[in-house]
């Protein structure tokens, strides 16, 4: 669980309503069902628009990323493509067949299996970077999701602050009603403005910093796979599988 993301949407959420305490207002003014349909729902609408189904729901599948990253562990890594260099410059490439089944990570298994099977460093680097840039994409269009939902989102908040004010003028003659069109107008510009940068911006900059994470890992993966098919000192492997780790 990533504490620092329930951590940051805790403080934005008690200065917002802090202040508004502060200011003598009421907290539950804050609360309008009307506000909050318009801007989520044009929102999603919006988003459902723009994106295909298939990068939708990748984003929206991503999004537990931001609290429970997934873990890049480059020393781990690291230590088992050493290992195996030892192992391949020792016994032969064909001796890790055995290790293919217990890799739990699918890139890095299919890497370890076109190694035993004997390609060469250029055939096994050509594979797995088409394997890279294709989960690339997929995964920044996902990110990307959330970045057209926190340029939308403030948009819809306008466009319900207007309906709120049609409101006020059709009742113009009714003072009792003139309260709540005034609420939804203000509330709405405040639900598109407050989603889109504490929580739709966040989420997708958070996204895109772990998707480099789990590209450095790849890429590092490839740079062991090549250097171990071309028969390199595995302390010269260690070395430079290092450079990868801050």
């Amino acid at each position: 669980m990533d504490k620092l993301t329930l951590f940051g949407l805790l403080i934005a959420g008690a200065g917002i309503i802090g202040g508004q305490w502060l200011e003598g207002g009421s907290v539950a003014v804050l609360v309008q069902g009307a506000a909050f349909l318009i801007v989520f729902g044009g929102t999603l609408g919006a988003v459902l628009v723009q994106n295909p189904q298939k990068v939708f729901i990748a984003g929206i599948k991503m999004a537990r990323w931001a609290f429970i990253t997934p873990k890049a562990d480059l020393n781990s890594l690291s230590y088992q493509l050493t290992a195996w260099s030892s192992v391949a410059r020792k016994e032969g490439v064909l001796f890790l067949e055995a290790q293919v089944r217990g890799v739990k990570d699918p890139f890095v298994a299919k890497g370890l299996q076109l190694l035993v099977d004997g390609n060469s460093a250029e055939k096994i680097r050509e594979v797995l970077e088409v394997d890279i840039n294709t989960w690339q994409d997929l995964r920044w269009q996902g990110a990307r999701v959330w970045e057209s939902a926190a340029g939308y989102s403030p948009t819809i908040g306008i466009l319900g602050a207007v309906l709120g004010l049609v409101q006020v003028m059709q009742n113009l003659g009714d003072p009792t009603k003139l309260g709540a069109g005034i609420a939804v107008a203000f509330i709405a510009t405040i639900y598109g403005v407050g989603l889109a940068n504490l929580v739709f911006l966040p989420i997708a900059g958070k996204l895109k910093m772990i998707i480099m994470q789990e590209l450095v890992l790849r890429e590092m993966a490839v740079d062991g796979f090549i250097m171990i098919a071309n028969g390199e000192n595995p302390r010269f492997i260690e070395n430079k599988l290092k450079g990868y780790i801050s």
